[in-house]
C-alpha cells in the first residue's frame, strides 16, 4: 500500500523540474496574450527581445549599424508593430476560446513553443496553429517571432518591406523610412 503513494511522490518529484521549465517558457507567452488581448500594449511589449528581433530582421546590416542606429530601429520597430499589429491581433482575441500550449523545446539559450489557439467566432470556428521563437536572457524568456500557419511575422516583415529598403536605401534610409511612418501613427495611443 505504500508504494503506491511513493511512486507517486517520486513521479511528482521527477515532474516538477520539467513542469517549472514548461511554466518558465510559457508564461511570458501567456503574459503577451493577456496584455495585447486586455489593452496593456507597454506591457505586452516588455515580454519581447527587441534586440534579438532586430538582428533577424536587419541580418549582416545589424552588425554594420551603430549602436545609436540599432537602438533607434529596436525602439522604432517596437512603436511601429504595438500601433500596427496589436489592434489586429486583439480584434481576432476577442472571441478567444483557448489557447493549448505543447511541451518546449529548449535548446540552450534558445526554445520553440508550439500552440494551438482556438477561437469561437459567431460565424466560424477557427483553429490557429502558433509557433514561437522565445530567447533567454538575464531577466528570463522573451519572445522574438511568432509563426501562423507556417508563417514567419519577422520573416514576412525582413523580406518584403526591410530587406528591400535597406539594398535601396541602406540603415539611414530604413531609419528615415520608420520614423515616418512612426510620425504618421502618432495620433494611434499605445494602451
Amino acid at each position: 500500500m505504500l508504494r503506491l503513494p511513493l511512486l507517486s511522490l517520486l513521479a511528482l518529484l521527477f515532474a516538477t523540474p520539467a513542469l517549472a521549465a514548461h511554466s518558465e517558457v510559457v508564461s511570458p507567452l501567456k503574459r503577451v496574450v493577456g496584455s495585447v488581448r486586455y489593452g496593456r500594449d507597454q506591457a505586452a511589449l516588455k515580454y519581447f527581445d527587441g534586440e534579438a528581433q532586430g538582428k533577424l530582421l536587419l541580418g549582416p546590416s545589424w552588425d554594420k549599424a551603430t549602436a545609436a542606429q540599432r537602438t533607434e530601429f529596436v525602439q522604432l520597430f517596437e512603436t511601429l508593430f504595438a500601433k500596427m499589429a496589436f489592434p489586429k491581433v486583439r480584434a481576432n482575441f476577442e472571441h478567444l476560446e483557448s489557447i493549448l500550449y505543447d511541451e518546449p523545446k529548449v535548446d540552450g539559450d534558445k526554445a520553440t513553443v508550439d500552440s494551438t489557439i482556438l477561437i469561437l467566432h459567431p460565424l466560424k470556428k477557427q483553429e490557429l496553429k502558433v509557433k514561437y521563437l522565445l530567447t533567454h536572457e538575464k531577466a528570463g524568456w522573451k519572445v522574438v517571432d511568432v509563426t501562423v500557419l507556417g508563417d514567419s511575422t519577422l520573416g514576412g516583415i525582413r523580406d518584403e518591406q526591410v530587406k528591400p529598403i535597406l539594398q535601396e536605401s541602406g540603415m539611414d534610409g530604413l531609419l528615415k523610412i520608420m520614423r515616418a511612418k512612426a510620425k504618421e501613427l502618432e495620433s494611434v495611443q499605445l494602451k
